[in-house]
């Protein structure tokens, strides 16, 4: 295949669909995560569920790194934003997302925060340059995919000798969240998956090679697939394939994008400026050790955590929103009474609202059929 629009032919989508109920035991139920939420929104906005059948269910993952961060570290970006003399600088997602009290950097904003939208970590860099008596932080946030641009921007600043740029890192790791969400039921002696789609973006970057201990110690195949309906529905048949074998293989269905030993530029370049938080706070997931990364101390007069002073915050979600077990697979988006009345996209309550990958913004977009508003609260 050649072309996009050849990974989204219903024909072969069909055809794929009818491989899919021609391998599945009748007798057996089929629990699939779908771990990014790139492939989440594919899933749905395809209608991937309806060519399914129905003992394969699809669940989802914590793989929206906008929605996996806590509130407390909301706060915290908002704190440094309504500091005096700061331009505080972040992707778009991460400006709706409620802090404590229904607070956003949005909100900051509107209340005289220098908060700006940038579409690249560069464009920090040129802001710093062009305000120099302004403090500029950028709100680096992702996973392993966007971990390597804000190394690069590190190692510019270094050499542009800026001192008046900070990054306030929220960088997370892959194998650590999946880790997270089969170890607990493995202590519990229940198994809550049968097979993992694996984050397709993040493994251009670590290669397959980091999920094979995983699939090993929890007994789980891992297909990483592509984005397209396509590539879902053919990672969808190897699990299926491996789950019926019992085998718990890693498999790259994105061949074209991954390999196994991913990408040595951009790790060389992650571990020469980072290295392992001893623990970091999930959404849904709680403390985790060994999950995110921060600036090495080295480097520390670039890192907002160290320059500036932060509020300790105990700060909780909104108890009646379901995100963090929507994060971990034990609940759908249609589950939360706040659901679509009044959480929607346009007042989202919950960060798997906001994110152009969130779980409940791709039900809320691509299955309005599926739900009903609730309006008895």
């Amino acid at each position: 295949m050649k072309y996009i629009s050849e990974f989204r032919n219903g024909v072969l989508a069909q055809q794929i669909a009818q491989q899919i109920a021609s391998e599945v035991k009748p007798e057996q139920q089929y629990r699939l995560m779908e771990f990014c939420g790139g492939h989440t929104h594919t899933i749905f906005r395809y209608g991937i569920p309806d060519l399914l059948p129905t003992n394969v269910k699809m669940l989802h993952g914590p793989g929206c790194p906008v929605c996996v961060l806590p509130i407390k570290r909301i706060d915290a970006a908002i704190e440094l934003a309504m500091r005096p003399n700061v331009i505080l600088c972040s992707y778009g997602d991460m400006l709706r997302v409620p802090g404590s009290g229904k607070m956003s950097l949005l909100k900051a904003k509107s209340l005289g925060a220098d908060v700006r939208m940038i579409y690249s970590p560069a464009d920090t860099l040129k802001i710093a340059q062009d305000e120099p008596d302004k403090q500029v932080i950028f709100f680096a946030v992702g996973f392993e995919t966007t971990t390597p641009p804000t190394a690069v921007i590190i190692e510019q600043a270094l050499k542009l000798k800026l001192n008046n740029f900070f990054i306030f890192c929220n960088h997370v790791l892959t194998p650590p969240a999946i880790k997270g969400i089969l170890e607990p039921a493995k202590h519990a002696g229940i198994k809550v998956l049968d097979g993992l789609i694996g984050p397709g973006h993040v493994s251009v970057i670590t290669g397959s090679s980091p999920y094979e201990t995983l699939a090993k110690n929890f007994q789980v195949p891992i297909v990483i697939s592509g984005f397209e309906p396509l590539d879902i529905l053919q990672s969808i048949l190897m699990l299926i394939k491996q789950i019926n074998q019992q085998s718990f293989q890693v498999e790259n269905q994105y061949t074209r994008a991954v390999s196994a030993e991913g990408n040595a530029k951009a790790q060389a370049l992650m571990a020469e400026y980072f290295e392992l938080r001893e623990r970091f706070e999930w959404r849904g997931l709680g403390e985790m050790p060994f999950s995110a990364i921060k600036i090495k101390a080295k480097f520390k007069h670039l890192d907002a955590e160290q320059c500036f002073h932060l509020s300790k915050t105990t700060s909780c979600d909104n108890k009646a929103c379901e995100c963090p077990a929507v994060l971990t697979g034990q609940k759908k988006p249609t589950d939360c009474k706040l659901f679509n009345n009044p959480c929607t996209p346009e007042n989202p309550l919950g960060s798997c609202m906001v994110s152009s990958e969130g779980a409940c913004a791709a039900y809320y977009t691509y299955q309005p059929h599926h739900y009903k508003p609730h309006t008895n609260r």
